[in-house]
């Protein structure tokens, strides 16, 4: 019996650019192009017609634009979505606010510094990831009220280190666990798969919402208190020391189990630099990023937290994690904020 490919529907006024993801999704035994769509209108039709499991969704067109097409799409016939995005700052807010519409992925337009084979890959990871993601019709709407967490147990918690690793779906996991970190909180790192310049528009857009500071990662800068530091799409993040000062290393290499960010090599640092001292948080996310490291951190004696699979949008990267033996501890989404900053109380 031959296996279910996953149907997908590309919408972009670019002629050359739906031709060229079809091109790429059709060369996976996985999936299956079933149409393309020049504007929302068009798309409108051939959602109806097609049925698609996943649609990718350019946010410029003509007539109207993505934003509100998505809008549209999640209130009347919520479909698995991969958002495209061109490189600007003001698409990369876009792209966030089309997160909060309830876009699963995000992806960057290739243009001359990020070409078509760069994102090859990556296309084809996040329609799979979308195709077996849980859909919210409005994330921004479903959340429930931050509860604020008391902070008194953590006066004295300046050697201790909090690592969060997630991926599909993270965003809004992220959402709900921060908002709730009092400010004297120790210090946060966090990778989040996500392009290039989307990071700081999403870390600003979080921050808003936080008590604590929470911004785009900077080499050398220190990991203290009150401050979460997110990685930089497209870089990695380590956790390094100096005498007794915690500091940030961004920086370029390879990718590291497909993934650059990787949660991998931030929890591999952890273990090393911190050890005993750090609580690593794994969430939702396709794939296995951050298992081998989980289990290091785990073995060094911090305290490790994975997602449960009902809460979680794709409940990949969790499992692995658990299949490993390296967590200590699985909870739904609401008690992670909890558990975490209780592990470095202790």
């Amino acid at each position: 019996m031959s296996r279910h490919k996953t149907r997908v529907l590309v919408i972009d006024d670019s002629a050359v650019v739906r031709q060229m993801f079809s091109k790429i999704l059709d060369a996976d035994p996985d999936i299956e192009v079933v149409g393309s769509a020049c504007d929302p209108y068009v798309a409108r039709e051939k959602i109806v017609e097609l049925q698609p499991d996943v649609v990718t969704l350019d946010i410029e067109m003509p007539r109207m634009d993505g934003i509100t097409f998505l809008r549209k799409l999640m209130q009347h016939h919520p479909i698995p979505t991969v958002v495209v995005s061109s490189l600007t700052q003001a698409n990369s807010a876009l792209a966030v606010e089309a997160i909060e519409l309830g876009a699963v992925e995000v992806l960057c337009k290739p243009n001359s510094a990020f070409s078509a084979a760069d994102m090859s890959i990556e296309l084809v990871d996040k329609v799979k990831a979308a195709a077996r993601a849980r859909i919210d019709r409005n994330p921004a709407r479903n959340r429930p009220p931050v509860r604020r967490l008391e902070s008194r147990a953590l006066a004295d918690t300046t050697n201790k280190i909090i690592a969060i690793g997630t991926s599909t779906g993270g965003t809004e996991a992220l959402r709900r666990v921060l908002p709730a970190v009092p400010r004297n909180a120790p210090g946060i790192m966090v990778v989040q798969h996500m392009p290039q310049h989307f990071t700081r528009s999403f870390a600003e857009s979080l921050s808003r919402e936080c008590e604590i500071d929470v911004h785009e990662a900077e080499n050398g800068e220190v990991v203290g208190p009150g401050r979460c530091l997110i990685a930089p799409g497209n870089f990695h993040l380590e956790l390094t020391r100096s005498g007794a000062v915690y500091r940030a290393k961004v920086f370029d290499a390879p990718p590291v189990k497909r993934h650059r960010p990787s949660v991998e090599v931030l929890f591999q640092s952890v273990a090393r630099v911190a050890g005993s001292n750090a609580v690593g948080v794994i969430m939702t996310g396709m794939g296995d990023d951050g298992c081998d490291g989980m289990r290091q951190m785990r073995d060094a004696g911090a305290h490790t937290i994975a997602q449960n699979e009902a809460t979680c949008v794709v409940f990949g990267m969790p499992r692995r994690a658990i299949e490993a033996g390296a967590v200590c501890e699985v909870l739904p989404l609401a008690d992670i904020a909890q558990a975490m900053l209780g592990a470095v109380a202790v």
